[in-house]
């Protein structure tokens, strides 16, 4: 049994394995898109994630302009169940959701945004025409927002599906069912109502075309761009109610100066790459825009850490996104902590963090593992330090990694090495070795053990000064300094 077009619309995802973006990505756009549905087990991984900012920014490029009829996104939950209590949910309170024709979210439709409550999984109706579906989050500086909303941006996508009419000029519960206007491109889904001509045709039905007329001027001439053609006089082919967008003079034959456009040729184009490929009918920008500019008439500056022509040019890690240039990137205000250089894009060099990379990594027990953010030892420390940052020598009494080892009866317990437990000083008495760990042989005592015991070989061994058997006598022997034999006394 062959699969109905309505089947088709609400099966097939128009979105799927198509072009992504992402703003300050951790990991891969494109995880949002590649068909795989998230489980309460999915991890940060298998989602898209993006480092934490003022803002969020993440698009799916349709390639082509679809009539879409929902949207449906799922976000991470992270094995926990989701609401207040979930880690997430934070993060994604604020985020909206935009269909538009550029990757320029004010030219488009806004077709959701998400001021309070949001559940996980959810579906958005938004039956309009476009080709960049756009996800948006921000926490600007001097904005006081609600406190169950997180402090900044992270962009935690785990799949966005788009569905809608897989061709233009059709509607319907089916999309089988062709525009009623004739001369229509671009209807409603559900209602039939255009909402774009085809080119060559405008009007609220698209009846109009761009016919032009004739006069009589010694000879039959065509009427110039005239804004209502049947306004055009016969005799001299003045256009009598103006020019039609793009061209001036009483005949509306010259088109707009250069940089100029529109009705009167009253608008100023935008920052085009080539102002001399300014539409001069409705100012598109025909070759594109110029650096730090966006959207079809380049008047839109650059936003959420992008920069350069097309806002193409992702900005690096400024320590305020909004105090990138628009033009090259340059971070106006500074890099973030742990990056240097004017686009911020360099990490701090190896053994340094923070800030202008003013930092000093501390004892790590590998240089190259500590973060150029906040200086944390991430394989933690060498023998002798502790904390975070491996900088705080190991507390007085202990030695080695993590400082888990007990130093020895130091002569000096301050000067017990931090590194491997050697006693600087020496030993307290009745003990010897670097360690300071091994008591002194039988027979002996003191410090470094250079004290015999009174009666050596029948002594089970002393400790005081005075040499005597504070530990008893070998067998065979008795008394005080053990100098008796019983077997001469029996």
């Amino acid at each position: 049994m062959s699969v109905t077009l309505l089947e088709y619309m609400l099966t097939v995802n128009v979105a799927l394995n198509k072009p992504t973006y992402l703003l300050k990505p951790f990991n891969d756009a494109s995880n949002a898109v590649n068909g795989y549905k998230p489980t309460l087990s999915s991890s940060e991984a298998e989602c898209v994630f993006s480092y934490p900012g003022q803002i969020g920014i993440w698009w799916v490029n349709l390639t082509n302009i679809y009539s879409i009829h929902h949207i449906t996104i799922y976000f991470l939950a992270g094995n926990d169940p989701w609401g207040p209590s979930n880690r997430f949910t934070r993060k994604v309170l604020g985020s909206s959701v935009y269909v538009s024709n550029t990757t320029d979210r004010l030219q488009g439709t806004l077709c959701y945004s998400a001021l309070d409550n949001i559940p996980a999984v959810f579906t958005i109706t938004c039956p309009v025409h476009g080709q960049y579906v756009i996800y948006y989050n921000e926490r600007l500086p001097g904005v006081t927002y609600p406190d169950k909303y997180s402090k900044s941006v992270t962009i935690i996508l785990c799949e966005v599906e788009v569905y809608g009419c897989p061709a233009t000029g059709y509607f319907g519960s089916n999309c089988s069912v062709p525009c009623p206007d004739i001369n229509c491109q671009y209807c409603h889904i559900e209602t039939g109502t255009c909402q774009g001509c085809k080119p060559g045709y405008n009007g609220h039905r698209c009846e109009l075309t761009f016919k032009r007329e004739l006069y009589a001027a010694p000879r039959s001439q065509t009427c110039g761009h005239c804004r209502d053609v049947k306004q055009c006089s016969s005799v001299n082919g003045t256009c009598l109610t103006g020019c039609d967008a793009g061209f001036k003079g009483d005949l509306c034959k010259t088109a707009c100066d250069r940089g100029s456009y529109g009705y009167d040729c009253n608008e100023t184009c935008g920052h085009c790459r080539d102002v001399n490929q300014c539409s001069n009918i409705n100012g598109t920008c025909l070759t594109g825009c110029g650096v730090g500019y966006q959207g079809g008439l380049c008047k839109t500056p650059c936003e959420g850490g992008t920069y350069g022509a097309g806002c193409k040019e992702t900005c690096g890690y400024c320590r305020d996104v909004n105090q990138c240039s628009i033009n090259n990137g340059t971070c106006l205000t500074g890099c973030d902590a742990g990056f240097k250089g004017d686009l911020c894009k360099t990490a701090c060099d190896r053994g340094s963090y923070g800030y202008d990379c003013k930092g000093t990594c501390g004892h790590c027990r590998d240089v190259n593992q500590c973060s150029n953010i906040n200086g944390t030892c991430l394989t933690g420390c060498v023998a002798g330090y502790q904390g975070d940052l491996c900088k705080t020598t190991c507390d007085r009494g202990t030695h080695g990694f993590v400082c888990n080892e007990t130093c020895g009866h130091c002569r000096d317990v301050n000067q017990c090495s931090n590194i491997n437990g050697t006693c600087l000083t020496g030993c307290d008495a009745d003990y010897q070795g670097n360690l300071c760990k091994t008591p002194c042989p039988v027979g002996y005592f003191g410090e470094d053990c250079s004290e015999t015991c009174i009666n050596s070989y029948t002594c089970d061994g002393c400790t005081d000064v005075s040499g005597s058997c504070d530990y008893g006598c070998r067998p065979g022997w008795i008394g005080y300094f053990c100098q008796k034999c019983i077997y001469l006394h029996t």
